[in-house]
């Protein structure tokens, strides 16, 4: 082979050598660049998603969530037991008559941490109906005989503080017996576990809670309601429009936490007109029962004005369907609610902007 065709081969080959190199080179920068777009990608991706979750949670309701199965905890209502402790944390609270004219509470708790509940009273047989309807481990301190017939009859998961005394729940200095016993969340949480009770709940909420703002634009309006449950108990509530949640009155005395002394507020308020009755009881204490199963006039009250609706209830143990006089069930804004259960014949005033205070 010729000198010359030697050198025109090198040359050739230099040059495929020099093409394949900045090829490589072309290759390796190219996936150096992209794997950077993808790494910064990747963040952006991961930043976004990260929004997405934070919108996610906000929309969330925030007054039921989770799967910690709710507590039920009857709360004194007695003038001696004011005022009472935990009423604010709970995301529901039921006032129903009891004898004499009196009415009890029971107030619901769920994933919150409340360092006292109280004063703690005993159990009504009816109030049972409404832990069952929110699948709540029930606390209570005592019962009645009709009441410690139906925690046996329905099975119920009970933490009773005659048994309990000094462990789960404990005696105050500051007021009297029987007003005077308190428990905590961490307590009833405590007992539940020991005696081996589900600790979660899958069951929904009672009430259909939504994010966005109930209004009820076509509703009456309702910044005062005064509810008489006998001739000794009225209850009234009173509208802040600042902060749009009602201050809780009864017997004409301003509802306030027993450590703290703030106001006891709602957001929403559930009215349900149900008549109960006296009992024919060996003790003769006028032991009150409760009609409650059937379908039932009421209203729903939240943001200063009010709409009438039904309250459904088949069943002892079945929940109750709250609806608007279309059949529709009614949404309820994201925050606590007080249920409060009244005679028929309870002469309920829903008023517009007064300016009275209790």
């Amino acid at each position: 082979m010729s000198q010359k065709k030697r050198k025109n081969g090198t040359k050739v080959w230099i040059a495929i050598l020099v093409f394949l190199v900045i090829g490589a080179g072309g290759v390796l920068g190219y996936k150096i660049i992209k794997d950077k777009e993808n790494a910064e990608t990747s963040v952006e991706e991961g930043q976004d998603n990260e929004r997405i979750i934070a919108v996610i949670e906000e929309k969330k309701v925030q007054i039921f969530q989770g799967n910690e199965r709710p507590i039920a905890v009857m709360i004194d209502n007695h003038k001696d037991a004011w005022p009472q402790a935990g009423l604010q944390k709970a995301y529901m609270v039921y006032e129903i008559i009891v004898e004499g004219g009196e009415t009890r509470l029971m107030a619901l708790f769920k994933g919150s941490e409340v360092e006292k509940i109280g004063p703690v009273r005993s159990a009504r047989h009816y109030f049972i109906d409404y832990a069952m309807e929110n699948d709540a481990i029930y606390a209570h301190f005592g019962e009645s005989p009709q009441a410690k017939s139906d925690l046996k009859k329905f099975s119920i998961d009970e933490i009773n503080g005659i048994v309990e005394d000094g462990t789960t729940f404990r005696r105050v200095k500051d007021k009297l017996a029987p007003h005077n016993a308190v428990t905590s969340t961490a307590k009833l949480i405590e007992s539940a576990k020991n005696k081996r009770y589900k600790m979660t709940s899958n069951q929904e909420s009672v009430l259909n809670y939504v994010t966005e703002e109930v209004k009820l634009e076509e509703g009456q309006e309702a910044t005062t309601v005064t509810i008489p449950h006998s001739q000794l108990q009225t209850v009234k509530y009173v509208y802040d429009t600042e902060n749009k949640v009602y201050a809780r009155y009864a017997r004409g005395k301003a509802q306030i936490d027993w450590d703290n002394n703030e106001p006891v507020t709602t957001k929403n308020i559930i009215l349900t007109f149900c008549d109960n009755y006296t009992l024919t009881d060996p003790e003769n204490k006028g032991r009150q029962g409760l009609k409650n199963i059937g379908t039932f006039d009421g209203y729903y009250i939240t943001n200063g004005k009010a709409i009438k609706i039904k309250c459904i209830k088949e069943a002892r143990e079945q929940q109750t369907i709250y609806q608007d006089l279309e059949g529709n069930e009614i949404k309820i804004n994201d925050g606590n609610t007080f249920v409060n259960i009244c005679p028929i014949d309870s002469n309920v005033t829903i008023e517009g902007d007064t300016r009275d205070v209790p």
